[in-house]
């Protein structure tokens, strides 16, 4: 199979092993009784807890753990119960105390209060660096570097990483190289053929794709896979079945989603650029993007997640553009069928300070796209009115 659609299909069913069911059932359970006295040893002796204890998963677990590796191109990978809980416990896999690691400063915001709040008071030294910096991060690398966790683009502010420089540096020294992926996916980018040994998805987002569901992924590569494995079995993590059928059931539509959320995302952000009362469009795809040379470089497709600065000069300003809006929901996460915004003000920056403008996170989600260009254009002129845009 050469296509990723074809993939998103096939990937972990097996259908001869459930009475030729199409997709894998829900399967729930803790105890898992053995054959025979036999039959247990033999898998003691193997190291394979899977076939006699629930936390380990179910064969829905393992089908969705099989579709993804397949789909990212890792060795293997796990679930776990959130986005953020596959990104704590992919560097907790990877560190200890007197150990160095380099974080993105566009980081996930939660991730972020994890190392800073979790890491350094395990005495893990956390340092920032700048997103666009590619090989210049060999300058901040140490004998005791272990990991360098990016997110390309960034979170909030979608600045797009050179993986490939960031990856051959971190090697360089030994460090473990690990990518939330979750705005591209391995539909759009291939993490692992860029340099990743770790690639990390919230599954939550364009997965389950239907805003009803909370999962995470982590793939690792053979070199990474043992450590994480272990890590993630020692906490004793695990992701309920039905959400992981949910989010079976969502892969296979995920690249039709995806494409849509694409295009409209991209029409709605190139619309915006012409529109008085927004200061700066921060979306990759976009021509005139600081990153769009090495987004068209090293993806293959954007999502529908972006964000734009207002020129908003007062509090009511926001209100009443936020208030306006009819199609575009207000509230966390992305992802689902539905469009969202959300306020972010400024982020926190460690490097450098964030540029000024109140930014605005937009997801484009699967209506019709003259329906959310006129609501969200109508919403704008209504807060900073007069605007460039004719509004009907």
């Amino acid at each position: 199979m050469r296509n990723i659609e074809t993939h998103c299909i096939h990937a972990g069913r097996t259908p001869e092993k459930f009475s030729g069911l199409v997709n894998t059932p829900v399967f729930r359970g803790s105890t898992v009784l053995a054959e025979n006295f036999e039959s247990w040893q033999a898998h003691k002796k193997d190291g394979n807890p899977y076939a006699y204890y629930g936390r380990f998963g179910t064969p829905t677990t393992h089908s969705f753990e099989s579709a993804i590796a397949e789909l990212e191109g890792g060795q293997h990978s796990l679930v776990f119960p959130s986005g953020l809980s596959a990104c704590t416990h992919s560097l907790l896999a990877f560190v200890a105390a007197g150990d160095h690691i380099l974080i993105t400063d566009n980081i996930y915001g939660p991730t972020r209060m994890f190392a800073d709040r979790v890491l350094k008071r395990l005495g893990v030294d956390v340092e920032y660096f700048d997103p666009l910096c590619g090989a210049g991060i060999e300058s901040m690398l140490r004998a005791n570097t272990k990991v360098v966790f990016t997110e390309s683009p960034g979170s909030l502010t979608f600045e797009v990483a050179d993986i490939p420089a960031i990856s051959a540096a971190a090697h360089a020294v030994g460090a473990i190289v690990i990518i939330d992926n979750t705005w591209a996916s391995p539909l759009y980018f291939k993490a692992f053929e860029h340099g990743a040994d770790v690639s990390i998805q919230a599954a939550t987002k364009y997965i389950v794709g239907h805003s009803d569901a909370l999962l995470g992924t982590a793939t690792a590569n053979a070199r990474a896979w043992p450590q994480l494995k272990a890590s993630a079995h020692d906490f004793g993590e695990t992701a309920g079945p039905d959400d992981i059928f949910l989010a079976l059931r969502g892969l296979r539509s995920m690249p039709v989603r995806l494409r849509q959320h694409w295009e409209n995302g991209l029409m709605l952000a190139q619309s915006l650029q012409s529109n008085s009362a927004v200061a700066r469009v921060l979306h990759p795809a976009l021509q005139n993007d600081p990153g769009h040379d090495t987004w068209k470089r090293d993806f293959t497709g954007a999502s529908g997640l972006f964000g734009i600065r207002l020129v908003a000069q007062n509090p009511q300003q926001l209100s009443t553009f936020f208030n306006n809006l009819k199609l575009f929901g207000i509230g966390l996460s992305w992802g689902g069928f539905e469009s969202l915004v959300v306020p972010v003000g400024i982020p926190e920056r460690s490097v450098k300070p964030a540029a000024e403008g109140y930014l605005v996170r937009v997801h484009a989600g699967l209506e019709h796209i003259d329906d959310l260009l006129e609501d969200f254009h109508r919403a704008l002129h209504l807060a900073f009115a007069p605007t460039q845009f004719a509004v009907a």
